[in-house]
């Protein structure tokens, strides 16, 4: 029987498969219908499995599917029965180093794993 990690890094490189492939249903295919997500770029906030769809159709105006699209490194997943986050870094639109941070929330409802919450980040550098 697999762990509940091993069921959340699955669905994870699943996502990350289709992000790969441009694949939009793939995509949405484990995030709630409610699915809050912080974003790099604005807005401040996405709500909703509907508006979520429109950052990824913005997301691919910028860049064509490609295995380097998108890509998480250093992937780290903590989990319970019903609750898990997992972070990672990632290499985006071809960059040979991680550029952006990733957390994840998931829940587990009806025996299966669905992303709750997203949020990109990426560092900003101070000026002294």
């Amino acid at each position: 029987m697999k762990s509940h990690k091993e069921d959340i890094q699955s669905l994870i490189r699943s996502w990350e498969c289709a992000i790969q492939n441009g694949d939009m249903e793939g995509i949405l295919a484990h995030h709630s219908e409610s699915v809050l997500m912080f974003d790099v770029p604005e807005s401040l906030q996405t709500v909703g499995i509907d508006d979520y769809r429109k950052t990824w159709e913005l997301f691919f105006r910028y860049g064509a599917p490609s295995q380097e699209v998108f890509v998480i490194e250093d992937l780290r997943i903590t989990a319970s029965d019903e609750v898990a986050f997992a972070t990672g870094l990632l290499r985006i639109g071809g960059s040979s180093e991680p550029v952006c941070r990733l957390t994840l929330g998931l829940t587990k409802r009806n025996g299966q794993w669905q992303i709750e919450h997203e949020h990109h980040s990426a560092p900003h550098q101070l000026n002294s």
